[in-house]
């Protein structure tokens, strides 16, 4: 959750750091540091606050050609200069920064102030630093291997030390890191987007993998310091994507981007020879296919309801019985893992840690597991079977929305192949691949009311408390509807299924808690219109989400129209305005809409 950069090379290491630490702002933090290594000491600037503030307050005298730096998201501590990384040692010769979580950390801190060790800060990073210092070995490699033998827990790290002033050495176990390769020069980070303005050649180091790396390139070895081979990436990315340009925030742009994002999801996928789609990195023939008798999809926040989406669609059109399940559950209980069960991980940056755990028990378990991600080269795109690539493009924002959208666009391509080898039709496939193709243009249409939905989410910021409902396909756009306006206008909203109402949630209705439902043209839309009837009775605002042509009763606060797709994709469309009204509302109520409070993008820890 936390940002990890490095620098070593020939340029002054700080402005590099402090601008890669820029870059990671959108993962969530409260506090940020640097340490660089000098002619002859470690310097080390931190504070609690943001980075535009570190850098600002950055000593004119910070000069060296080798640093590293980190944004802290807390764990251990509250946010505060002494409990900000990097961490040194007590004799003030070597600097860590650390993502990730020491379990043992309470046992280590007793033993390190028992020996005589005064610790500055509350975190669980700082006793690593201690441990290194400690540790016999006649190298830095040979120190930090010393001192991870006596961690419990998750950790991406980097190191340095003032007496190997030409290296970073950097470890990993279930927290991302990876390796910048420049001209003359190397690069270390948690995220691709820190170092996307110096290369696009990276290395991606596996769990229990660390590196040494040098001005002149890099080697990579085990626990027990034997070598491993590793093959350079390209970044497909480019580093004005992580540009803001004309919009105010991350989040409005990539709500803008989403005609283009799907656009690029099914571009080359769609066969319409055979009516289907063509997923080749499935790694799964036909006849395998076939065999599949259940679809067990595992996500967390919106990568979980956008998998409920997926469940429905696989449900209804591949004729497999689907469900979703949070992952965050699911590798926390002994499941059954069946043989004949494809199981899907869904996960936008691919480094989700619950996620990930949850693909590494399945795996050993025998399942057969496949990914739907947006990073190439992700922890969960290199462990699983096979999967689908989003193509969303970087997303910065905490609150996801392209990539939610390509998530709910991916599942659909998977359970048209999935119907094709199976029962559906010819027809029904080039129905299902035409409602595909138009997805760009229906979706630019509902991003066009964008002065409407602003003004309905000033009225709906007014409310302390909200209701989502919808039933059936509707009821995951509910939930997540209500996900979106809760995380970044922190007012409160609950979902539920519309049939539920009268079973409890209709005691809350009132003037004060309105309800946005979701209503497609649908077979249900009487039923639902019905549930209108109810909360109107009730005096409760209702704000509707639905299609052209559906007779909504007089008298409801708002009538969103979206256009009208097949059945099957609605719920799709039916999204993108709740993405724009959460973002209005929480503008509205003068909130950091891309980096809510107390959340982070990639959500690495437990």
């Amino acid at each position: 959750m936390c940002g990890i950069v490095g620098y070593v090379g020939p340029k002054p290491a700080a402005p590099i750091l402090v601008d890669g630490l820029a870059r990671l702002e959108y993962r969530g933090y409260d506090s940020a540091g640097v340490a660089v290594l000098g002619a002859s000491e470690l310097k080390v600037h931190k504070d609690a606050g943001r980075v535009r503030e570190l850098e600002a307050s950055l000593p004119k005298r910070f000069g060296g050609k080798l640093g590293i730096g980190h944004t802290r998201w807390a764990t251990h501590g509250g946010p505060s200069k002494d409990n900000a990384h990097p961490h040194m040692s007590g004799n003030e010769r070597i600097a860590v920064v650390h993502n990730g979580i020491f379990d043992n950390a309470g046992a280590l801190r007793s033993q390190l102030e028992e020996s005589g060790v005064k610790l500055r800060s509350d975190t669980d990073t700082e006793v690593l630093a201690h441990l290194i210092e400690q540790a016999d070995g006649d190298t830095l490699e040979e120190k930090v291997l010393a001192s991870l033998r006596r961690i419990d827990g998750t950790y991406g790290i980097a190191v340095i030390d003032l007496e190997f002033p030409d290296r970073i050495v950097v470890a990993r176990n279930g927290s991302p890191l990876i390796l910048g390769i420049g001209d003359g020069e190397m690069h270390v980070a948690s995220d691709a987007a820190a170092l996307i303005r110096y290369t696009r050649q990276v290395v991606y180091l596996d769990d229990g993998e660390l590196a040494t790396v040098r001005a002149d390139g890099y080697r990579t070895f085990t626990q027990d310091a034997s070598p491993t081979t590793k093959t350079a990436k390209t970044v497909e990315w480019e580093a004005d994507e992580y540009e803001r340009g004309l919009h105010e925030h991350f989040m409005m742009k990539e709500i803008h981007e989403q005609p283009d994002a799907v656009g690029r999801a099914i571009r080359g996928r769609l066969d319409e020879r055979f009516h289907t789609v063509h997923l080749g990195g499935l790694n799964m023939d036909a006849r395998e296919a076939r065999e599949i008798k259940r679809v067990k999809i595992l996500g967390c926040g919106s990568a979980y309801y956008a998998g409920q989406m997926g469940a429905q669609f696989i449900e209804e059109v591949a004729r497999i019985p689907a469900d979703a399940e949070p992952a965050s559950e699911f590798r926390y209980r002994n499941p059954v893992v069946e043989r004949d069960t494809l199981y899907v991980a869904v996960s936008q940056s691919g480094e989700t840690l619950d996620t990930l755990v949850a693909v590494q028990e399945l795996k050993r378990k025998g399942g057969r597991v496949i990914g739907l991600v947006n990073a190439v080269g992700s922890s969960i795109a290199r462990e699983v079977d096979g999967g689908v690539y989003l193509h969303a493009g970087p997303e910065v924002s905490v609150a996801s929305t392209k990539a939610l959208t390509n998530m709910a666009v991916g599942f659909a391509m998977l359970g048209i192949h999935l119907g094709r080898i199976r029962d559906v039709s010819p027809a029904d496939g080039r129905r299902l691949i035409d409602g595909l193709k138009k997805l760009p243009e229906h979706i630019a249409a509902i991003v066009a009311q964008e002065e409407e939905l602003a003004k309905i989410a000033g009225r709906l910021a007014q409310h302390e408390s909200l209701f989502f409902v919808g039933r059936t396909r509707g009821y995951p756009v509910a939930r997540e509807g209500a996900q979106k306006l809760k995380e970044i206008s922190y007012r409160h909203a609950e979902a539920y299924q519309t049939s539920e109402l009268k079973h409890g949630p209709l005691a809350l209705i009132s003037p004060d808690v309105p309800s946005v439902a979701i209503v497609p043209d649908d077979e249900l839309v009487d039923r639902n219109i019905g549930a209108l009837h109810e909360i109107g009775a009730r005096s409760g605002p209702l704000y509707v989400v639905t299609h052209p042509g559906v007779d909504i009763p007089d008298g409801v606060a708002a009538k969103i129209v979206v256009p009208k797709n097949e059945a099957e994709l609605d719920p799709i469309l039916l999204t993108i305005p709740l993405q724009i009204i959460a973002y209005y509302a929480a503008v509205a109520l003068g909130h950091d809409v891309d980096k809510p409070r107390n959340l982070a993008k990639s959500v690495t820890v437990e």
